[in-house]
């Protein structure tokens, strides 16, 4: 096993900065603030587009891209997993950019099946609170926070940033051998993210 860098405990829980940028994307905040508040371990859907564009990769793969952000690059914005997808918050218009830049490097068939939500999309995130989605294995599977929000003006990818992820994620997965295991015992091979290093 290659050696991990250690840090601080995550942040899997959304604060209350948090849930104020996730809700600045709807036309009345306020309301769904006091939405939110009512029920925390319900998911959401939020538009795409002004606030933040979100990257959509198989759960694998986006684990490759989130370790390469953190161990070698700038770290990350917001990431949650949802049923069985990894999904990176970038900023506005990476979802139109992306692709074209994937195509143009050539690496777009490597990259499996990503899906960019912009301007005109929605995508559902998951609750406020870590570990309330139903029951544990629910909680664990379906949806939960990696990298939670916790500011208002959280740092956001671009879509060069997120290239160059997918690109040595794609170059990882093609140049080793690795197990892969659909049902992962436990997250024993979880990482911890140090939001403090996020720009």
């Amino acid at each position: 096993m290659s050696s991990t860098h250690l840090h601080p405990a995550p942040v899997s829980d959304v604060t209350t900065e948090g849930a104020a940028w996730l809700a600045s994307t709807e036309t009345y905040p306020h309301s769904t603030l006091i939405h939110w508040r009512a029920r925390p371990t319900a998911p959401a859907v939020l538009p795409c587009g002004t606030v933040f564009d979100v990257v959509s990769v198989p759960a694998v793969f986006g684990r490759r891209m989130l370790d390469r952000l953190w161990d070698e690059g700038p770290g990350s914005g917001p990431v949650a997993e949802h049923r069985g997808r990894m999904l990176l918050f970038a900023s506005p218009g990476t979802a139109h950019r992306l692709p074209s830049l994937l195509e143009w490097e050539e690496w777009g068939r490597a990259v499996p099946s990503a899906l960019c939500h912009g301007t005109g999309d929605a995508v559902t995130v998951p609750p406020l609170t870590a570990g309330q989605c139903g029951t544990p294995t629910a909680g664990r599977l379906d949806s939960r926070w990696l990298v939670a929000p916790d500011t208002r003006h959280p740092w956001l990818p671009g879509p060069e940033v997120m290239l160059w992820a997918c690109v040595r994620a794609a170059r990882a997965t093609a140049g080793s051998a690795v197990r892969i295991s659909i049902f992962p015992g436990g997250d024993q091979d979880a990482k911890v993210y140090d939001v403090s290093r996020r720009r």
